[in-house]
């Protein structure tokens, strides 16, 4: 029970730590905009500070660090998600120690056309993987409930859908590599992560 506790309380202090990053970006514009160049065009994603503001901060934080840059998008599952933000070209992730608390329970829901971070089983282990969700319903199943934290929605495309709908098109295998299902045959790049003038 203690070890718990313990666990718990350097969760939220690590979350803590991380939820100063990027703060000081565009600080006083709560729907930052940022475009992601990738190889089958550009999307632009409107991001909510308000909903969001831990999430938004630290995805912030990392465009401006050039952290995304040359990443690609390891995950493509048609008519569901599209992830990237943390593996590089040679299949290897990047390190996620800046993990940041869950703000699933923001009222933004997993609905066509946003943008959500990814993470593991643990509610606050997202920290740069971040994912589409190109489900033409959406994906109710990855919102909070009364029993289960959710994915934390922080933004939405406001121009580039069609690039998202090319790139899910895209034949995907196995990469033995790591293990993965759904890894695009052909790599598909995110070259640049763009913050727009306010």
């Amino acid at each position: 029970m203690k070890i718990a506790v313990f666990l718990i309380a350097l969760c939220y202090a690590l979350s803590a730590s991380a939820a100063m990053n990027g703060k000081d970006i565009q600080a006083g514009n709560s729907y930052p905009v940022v475009k992601l160049v990738t190889t089958h065009g550009d999307v632009v994603v409107e991001l909510d500070r308000r909903r969001a503001p831990i999430t938004v901060n630290n995805f912030l934080w990392l465009a401006q660090k050039k952290e995304y840059d040359n990443t690609i998008f390891h995950r493509v599952i048609k008519d569901f998600v599209i992830q990237g933000g943390g593996v590089t070209d040679d299949m290897v992730s990047k390190s996620d120690e800046n993990r940041i608390f869950n703000e699933s329970g923001n009222g933004l829901g997993n609905d066509y056309g946003t943008i959500a971070m990814a993470r593991e089983g643990e509610p606050h282990s997202a920290s740069r993987q971040f994912y589409f969700n190109v489900k033409t319903e959406g994906n109710s199943n990855l919102n909070p409930n009364s029993s289960r934290w959710g994915y934390t929605v922080f933004g939405e495309v406001i121009e580039g859908m069609d690039v998202l709908v090319k790139i899910m098109t895209q034949p995907t295998g196995y990469d033995s590599s790591n293990g993965w299902q759904d890894v695009p045959l052909t790599k598909i790049y995110l070259k640049q992560a763009i913050i727009l003038p306010e």
